[in-house]
């Protein structure tokens, strides 16, 4: 018996009728954690998160292209509970994190557990993998994973999406490990590195954080633009939240094509006496606002 072909989800179905991306990150575990322990004394229960994460989706969702959710704590919910109400589009995190004396994310495998059938059955447009680039990691191993997950989505017909961030060398040990270090030239290794392993989108850390001059930020922001074989989109950990809608524009305008973010849009909800309505009031114009600078510089 001859297979039936797989119909490949289209990359338009991540994107807003303009043609960019406007997607939130939700799919932060540890890290999101760490985020609700600073706010409270209490042990921070999986419960929470879950909760968390479902309430932004239902209200930041109608105002994304797309919204990118883990299996751990958000996947099944979002999907039994059409959180996104079939109108915007859902991206499973298919990365397995692990943390490292005070790394919280030390490193990233594939999660073959996520599986891209049962994924695109279930309604998944898109997967998205962490790579954790180090200097002196193995390169094999970061693009064999790599290669490794786009077959998988492929296969599926699903999108893939590739995020490497740029990690200190894991040799050495204290501010030794660090010596001589730049961070943002791993930002640029490792999209040469990564950049056209096949993923039909590319999610990158805002170079210098977002907080360089204008002019240099949009220089490295080209020599992304360059070294990606693919759409790119940036991501907004590490960058100060009143500045990311400028990176956002300083990216677009030397050829990024949106973003993919989670804390810019919604961090500073978490901790308030009512959250659902700080991401009602806060979040979801700040959310809006983004896409609209993606709309006007890219659309």
């Amino acid at each position: 018996m001859e297979s039936v072909p797989v119909t490949a989800v289209p990359l338009s179905t991540l994107q807003l009728d303009s043609g960019g991306f406007a997607m939130v990150a939700l799919d932060q575990r540890e890290s999101m954690r760490a985020m609700f322990a600073e706010h409270q004394a209490a042990p921070v229960t999986d419960d929470r998160l879950t909760s968390f994460k479902v309430a932004a989706g239902r209200i930041l969702g109608p105002h994304a292209s797309a919204v990118l959710v883990d299996k751990e704590f958000g996947l099944d919910r979002f999907v039994d509970d059409e959180v996104l109400g079939g109108q915007t589009a859902l991206i499973a995190a298919a990365d397995r994190l692990s943390s490292r004396g005070e790394e919280i994310v030390a490193d990233a495998e594939l999660d073959e557990s996520v599986d891209p059938f049962e994924c695109r059955d279930r309604g998944v447009a898109a997967m998205k993998l962490l790579v954790i680039y180090r200097p002196d990691g193995d390169q094999r191993v970061r693009i064999g994973m790599v290669e490794r997950f786009v077959q998988r989505c492929r296969a599926a017909g699903l999108l893939s999406i590739v995020e490497p961030v740029s990690r200190p060398p894991a040799s050495g040990s204290g501010t030794s490990a660090t010596t001589g270090w730049d961070w943002d030239a791993g930002v640029l290794a490792a999209a040469e590195e990564l950049g056209s392993r096949g993923a039909d989108l590319y999610k990158a850390e805002v170079p210098l954080h977002g907080l360089g001059s204008d002019d240099e930020i949009r220089r490295r922001c080209a020599k992304l633009t360059d070294l990606i074989g693919s759409p790119w989109v940036v991501l907004s950990s590490g960058v100060p939240e009143d500045t990311f809608a400028k990176a956002v524009t300083l990216a677009c305008c030397e050829g990024a094509s949106g973003f993919l973010a989670g804390r810019a849009v919604w961090r500073s909800c978490i901790g308030r006496p009512d959250v659902e309505l700080a991401l009602r009031e806060e979040a979801v114009p700040r959310l809006r606002h983004l896409a609209d600078i993606v709309a006007d510089v890219v659309g």
